[in-house]
């Protein structure tokens, strides 16, 4: 059997997942970036990975200040992830073309408003994986809010449907 990156593509794109965006303070300015490879690995201690793409501004900013947040999109929230998905954005406009609005941690890891979750995380180790790097970090904070979440099967953006009776 013979596998290109397309199939590859394809097939990773039936498995559902959530959207966050990552986020990281940089000379107290917010930069962040879409992510859905992103996942729990162990709750003793409480570890997350997110696998970054090398080529993309996120991944220089993550190995220099080592503290950043994941924030865990609700349905509404569609606006924000295309906007951190755009190679081209800029920081200054998130807010103006996407109604991205942050807080602070004590920290100065920005938060975003309306998030379902939001996750404080310092930087645990990272791995070099191909053109990502898999991120791993400790979770030191969550704040976690009622609504549902931002999906993406298959190329599109989707919400959650009903419920499976068992």
């Amino acid at each position: 059997m013979t596998i290109n990156s397309a199939d590859f593509r394809k097939a990773m794109g039936a498995f559902a997942t959530g959207v966050t965006i990552i986020t990281v303070d940089l000379d107290g300015e917010v930069h962040g970036m879409t992510a859905n490879a992103f996942a729990s690995v162990s709750l003793d201690p409480m570890l997350v990975l997110v696998c970054v793409d090398h080529s993309t501004r996120t991944h220089a900013h993550l190995h220099a200040k080592k503290r950043f947040g994941v924030n865990v999109l609700c349905e509404d929230q569609r606006a924000i992830s295309e906007y951190y998905a755009r190679p081209e954005r800029t920081h200054e406009n998130a807010e103006s073309e996407a109604g991205a609005r942050f807080d602070r941690t004590r920290h100065g890891t920005p938060i975003l408003h309306g998030s379902l979750a939001y996750l404080e995380c310092r930087l645990h180790s990272a791995q070099i994986a191909g053109d990502h790097t898999i991120f791993i970090a400790e979770v030191e904070d969550v704040v976690v809010q009622e609504g549902d979440p931002l999906l993406f099967f298959r190329g599109k953006y989707r919400k959650v449907g009903a419920e499976i009776e068992s």
